[in-house]
């Protein structure tokens, strides 16, 4: 039987024939033309004026903490409910993650986050910057978020590496804050294999981002650096890829809401199961349609679900582990009241590709509905 994954690479016969283009061009240096319409082009999806085309979503928040000013004995404040690189990201910079968690949205909570800035600020510690996540690919509540961050005057970088083709309020995910950052990698709605972008309306950030992102060389016919630099930038081929995939975006999200509509429909009712709310004033991209299963109402936990669909070559995946939970960052501080660790000890995500076909899609929930009646 053949395995089904979680959010598998969709690939497309636009995508294939970009790449080769590209290839025949021979423009396989880190820079070419396609890199610089793919800036162009998500830079216009996000609703900013500029993009530029990165190695990864971690080196977008990387960069952005640099070009922001946030260094060693900063503090910045990080989503908790996120994966690792939305954190790791500030230690690049020397500075302390302080893990703000989430609400019943599953997004940061915009109250947990002025109480951090103010236990901070109490502590007489700097706060340089704000990381928040768009999880699972739905917008935080920036009309709540911005305003008190911009009363307390610190910069906001959007985590929107799960997010593109969201909306909140009539804005696109990527378009709030200083900075926006996006994810391709292989299991986001759109790839380029590997790679990332940073989005902004300042085209002075952007053009630090690029110096910066190949080894800060500087205009001379040899090799002249005044400044350390990182080898961050995203190649032609990966976004001539990327362009044909982003050609695709609309079907994607129209693809993964129909999958989340359909797990509702066959799941919603059951005894236990919840799924994560969707915003009233948004869209989202529904990149992972993720349940909760409360084990005193379900008579099951997540994780013998889990391992119920592993058994038939069905991946999920729990929910994110908190990051004020990760050993790594145990010593942390944290603003936490308890959300998002009962999200990860209760949460599934379930597979959600879009080239997850309907005959898929109904082998999984069967194989969910028959670990709930266990």
């Amino acid at each position: 039987m053949t395995r089904i994954y979680l959010s598998p690479p969709d690939v497309v016969g636009r995508d294939r024939q970009l790449l080769i283009d590209a290839m025949d061009s021979n423009w396989i240096a880190p820079v070419g033309p396609d890199l610089a319409e793919f800036e162009v082009e998500v830079a216009a999806r996000t609703g900013r004026r500029h993009g530029v085309g990165l190695a990864s979503g971690t080196a977008g928040l990387h960069l952005a903490l640099r070009e922001l000013g946030v260094g060693p004995g900063d503090d910045v404040l990080v989503s908790t409910f996120t994966f690792a690189a939305t954190a790791n990201a500030v230690t690049y910079c020397g500075a302390t993650p302080v893990f703000v968690d989430a609400d019943a949205s599953w997004q940061m909570s915009p109250d947990l986050l002025g109480e951090a800035i103010d236990r901070r600020r109490g502590a007489g510690r700097r706060v340089a910057a704000a990381i928040v996540v768009d999880l699972y690919g739905q917008c935080a509540d920036y009309a709540r978020i911005e305003p008190r961050l911009i009363d307390a005057g610190i910069p906001l970088i959007e985590d929107a590496a799960e997010a593109l083709g969201a909306v909140h309020r009539g804005r696109p995910a990527g378009s709030f804050g200083e900075v926006g950052v996006l994810s391709f990698n292989g299991n986001k709605i759109i790839t380029t294999s590997g790679g990332g972008m940073a989005v902004t309306d300042d085209e002075r950030l952007a053009h630090r981002f690029r110096h910066l992102a190949t080894q800060a060389r500087e205009p001379e016919p040899h090799y002249e650096h005044v400044e350390v630099g990182y080898n961050y930038r995203l190649s032609n081929l990966l976004a001539a890829f990327g362009r044909g995939q982003l050609a695709d975006l609309d079907r994607r999200v129209a693809h993964r809401r129909r999958l989340n509509d359909r797990y509702q429909s066959a799941l919603a009712a059951q005894p236990g199961v919840a799924f994560m709310p969707e915003d009233e004033h948004g869209v989202a991209n529904r990149w992972l349609t993720c349940i909760t299963i409360d084990p005193v109402a379900a008579g099951t936990d997540r994780e013998k679900v889990r391992l119920h669909l592993e058994a038939s070559d069905v991946e999920s995946r729990p929910t994110w582990k908190p990051m004020h939970l990760q050993p790594v960052f145990r010593d942390a501080p944290a603003v936490v009241d308890g959300t998002s660790e009962r999200l990860f000890d209760l949460g599934l995500c379930l597979p959600s590709g879009s080239n997850l076909g309907d005959a898929e899609q109904d082998r999984v929930i069967a194989l969910v509905l028959e670990a709930l009646s266990r």
